[in-house]
């Protein structure tokens, strides 16, 4: 991160697309504000992508709109709480700033969304066609020459690679302090790299055909969970300067309520109504995932129904009908797979709400994100 100085004080970059806190405790509020923020700084970056014109305007107007077209916006909300749980301020240029560091989570999140449809040949998500799918659709409606699909995929890699350039752009000009930026630097850059790593893992254990239970929570903790709330709470502690003792209890909250969430994930990715999910029912089936909820059915299924095993095995990986998946739900079921993976997520709830209730968290915040918690756990989308 650049250093650079801003009315006297030293500070990360400008603030120029100018982040503002949100002005009310509620979940909407953050939401709403998250989104002015993201607003803020796309327009921001107009002039420059004006100036470099042809096809780049188009493009990052769907980034844009990729970005803004909804969303929980769970990434800012657990770094805001996490900030305000530390004694961070709810307004004022630290809280301003804060935010805006907050909010570049979404960009880190896009990034992450884009290219993992890629590399496991997602047709939708949200509900409407990924982004290289959709890029591949206008390369053919408009005849262009070449082939269709690499265009595609070519235009959702680069926008995923400026949507992770500009999650660092934010950060560094969210008007951050110097000494408050010092200490989120290590968690930010621990952050990119583990989401990295979790998706580097994840097409290792296909590759391999890894089914272990350790494998598959090895991929959700680095892939999923630590970027979705483990390292949001501590970016935000980081920024209030928060003692290790609290950053220590977000870690151990984090952590644990972050593999629920995954876990909660795994059940909607095979019996999730698309409707609400966005996403096909059984597509963690076709690509081949080793969850954990899999993983689980197969160790129960090689001893105790091995014919099972093989329907589940020969399935992954492949195109697999509506019958053939009823026919799996109906396996992970009888095997018990479901009631397991239940089970491990109301264990995880247990020890993220006890080691938040140990915690000096505000209680504000407490409430808040023990609410939060609740619902990243029992959700259907």
């Amino acid at each position: 991160m650049a250093l650079s100085k801003n009315n006297g004080a030293v500070r990360l970059g400008s603030g120029s697309y100018g982040p503002v806190a949100p002005t009310g405790s509620a979940s909407e509020s953050i939401v709403a504000a998250a989104e002015e923020t993201l607003g803020r700084f796309f327009a921001s970056r107009a002039s420059i992508v004006e100036s470099i014109g042809g096809a780049f305007p188009e493009v990052v107007d769907a980034l844009r709109r990729y970005v803004l077209q909804g969303g929980k916006r769970v990434r800012p909300a657990f770094a805001w709480l996490g900030f305000r749980g530390a004694g961070g301020p709810a307004s004022g240029p630290a809280a301003d700033a804060a935010f805006g560091v907050a909010s570049a989570l979404e960009l880190l999140h896009a990034c992450a969304l884009i290219h993992d449809d890629i590399i496991d040949a997602s047709l939708t998500r949200r509900g409407v066609a990924t982004v290289h799918v959709d890029y591949a659709g206008r390369h053919r409606r408009a005849g262009y020459s070449g082939d269709s699909a690499r265009y595609g995929e070519s235009i959702a890699i680069l926008l995923g690679d400026l949507a992770l350039s500009w999650s660092e752009d934010m950060v560094t000009e969210s008007g951050v302090e110097t000494e408050a930026g010092v200490r989120l630097e290590s968690v930010w850059s621990a952050m990119r790299t583990e989401v990295i790593a979790g998706q580097l893992l994840d097409i290792e254990a296909e590759v391999r055909g890894d089914e272990t239970v350790e494998a598959a929570l090895r991929v959700s903790r680095y892939k999923t969970a630590a970027y979705t709330i483990e390292r949001p709470l501590q970016l935000g502690a980081a920024l209030a300067g928060a003692d290790e003792d609290l950053i220590a209890a977000y870690g151990q909250f984090g952590h644990d309520l972050g593999i629920a969430f995954q876990l909660r994930d795994d059940l909607l990715g095979v019996f999730g109504d698309p409707a609400l999910t966005g996403k096909p029912s059984g597509d963690d089936i076709r690509e081949g995932k080793r969850t954990v909820l899999l993983a689980v059915a197969l160790a129960k299924a090689d001893v105790e129904d091995p014919d099972a095993a093989h329907v589940i095995r020969e399935s992954l990986g492949t195109e697999v009908s509506a019958e053939r998946l009823d026919d799996i739900r109906a396996i992970l079921t009888r095997l018990g797979a479901v009631a397991e993976v239940e089970r491990r997520i109301d264990e995880l709830m247990k020890s993220a709400l006890a080691a938040l209730d140990g915690s000096t968290v505000t209680d504000e915040a407490k409430v808040a994100l023990a609410a939060m918690a609740i619902s990243a756990t029992r959700r259907s989308a």
